[in-house]
């Protein structure tokens, strides 16, 4: 058997057409192209370990299958070109759970002062949660959207798109 032979395609001896190299007979005439289905799977065992490229190959197979692509897919590049708003991961929402948790707890029937503490404490943990999670973390996303330095405008260039000779009353 030749390992160093790449082809998975034959021709036939009888039909002339080309069919697989490993499978027992020919797809069309159905010729014997091996003594048995052992002896094709042990030629084809050896013909796929001599060469590293082989592995991804099946008996029935007419020519070495290309490898799988490997797509890379950057979500966030393509909700942006969608007009899709994603949150950035971020532990704030977790806090301002457990404010509610501290709000809740100050509805149970405890003694006046404990739960005025934990309305209190509540409050100012849902306040710090909501804070974080709106202002900072959603200026931090889009820092190019605001900017601090605010261009001052010319009498010369356009304003709200309009061109400087029709401001002029």
């Amino acid at each position: 058997m030749d390992t160093g032979n790449p082809a998975l395609a034959v021709e036939c001896p009888r039909c002339g057409l080309l069919t697989p190299r490993f499978l027992p007979y020919c797809k069309n005439c159905s010729f014997a192209l091996w003594p048995d289905r052992a002896t094709a799977g042990a030629a084809f065992e050896a013909w796929q370990h001599a060469d590293p490229a082989r592995a991804l190959a099946r008996p029935y197979d007419m020519e070495l299958p290309a490898p799988p692509p490997r797509e890379i897919v950057d979500y966030e590049e393509r909700a942006h070109r969608l007009g899709i708003h994603l949150f950035p991961s971020s532990s704030y929402p977790f806090v301002i759970c457990v404010g509610f948790l501290f709000l809740g707890l100050a509805a149970v029937p405890f003694s006046g002062v404990v739960r005025i503490v934990l309305l209190v404490l509540g409050l100012v943990v849902f306040l710090v949660g909501v804070i974080g999670w709106v202002v900072l973390e959603d200026v931090r996303m889009y820092e190019d959207v605001v900017s601090h330095d605010a261009p001052v405008p010319d009498a010369g260039h356009e304003v709200a798109g309009h061109p400087a000779e029709e401001q002029r009353h």
